[in-house]
């Protein structure tokens, strides 16, 4: 196994680097106002930082059956990263039903009973994450762990504990403020 100290003094180091913090007056996705952005996009299209992070992922996730589920649009090229590293299938969970063709939820296959492991890019209070589990559950499938790369920690933590949800954060923002 990856020393994961290692891997996570990297990814700090990494996005520090790449000048994914901004600071300023910002609105944020959870409606809340905030004095730094987390600019998770610009980091997650460096190929470095995005091996880092699948790298994390898959050694918290050795040993783990199921499959590895992305939400549209942010965590997918995550997502996408860690089924290479890992060699697990993916889904894809929109936010929106499809409004042609099949107006699916999620893209992929997914059966009854098969288990998830859910990636985030940031989490502040985790209302988008918890729609994604609920909606993989609405269609039988079984979400006990997210991971997501910078957590605010906003809220996110408790919201998906009250779901039954662990919430396994690669960096919480204060690694970044530093």
């Amino acid at each position: 196994m990856k020393d994961l100290e290692k891997l996570r003094e990297k990814l700090i180091h990494l996005l520090k680097e790449s000048g994914c913090i901004k600071f300023g007056d910002f609105l944020l996705s959870s409606g809340r106002r905030s004095n730094y952005y987390v600019d998770i996009k610009k980091a997650v299209t460096n190929p470095e930082i995005l091996k880092t992070i699948a790298e994390m992922i898959g050694c918290y996730t050795q040993g783990f059956e199921g499959k590895i589920g992305g939400i549209e649009l942010g965590s997918v090229p995550i997502a996408t990263a860690v089924s290479l590293e890992t060699g697990r299938e993916l889904v894809i969970i929109r936010k929106k039903p499809k409004d042609y063709g099949t107006g699916k939820m999620v893209e992929g296959e997914l059966k009854e009973g098969e288990r998830v492991i859910l990636v985030e890019d940031v989490t502040t209070t985790g209302s988008s994450v918890i729609r994604a589990v609920e909606v993989i559950r609405s269609l039988g499938g079984v979400v006990d762990k997210v991971f997501v790369v910078v957590d605010r920690g906003e809220g996110a933590r408790e919201n998906l504990e009250k779901i039954g949800v662990e919430l396994v954060p690669l960096v919480t923002v204060d690694k970044l403020k530093d």
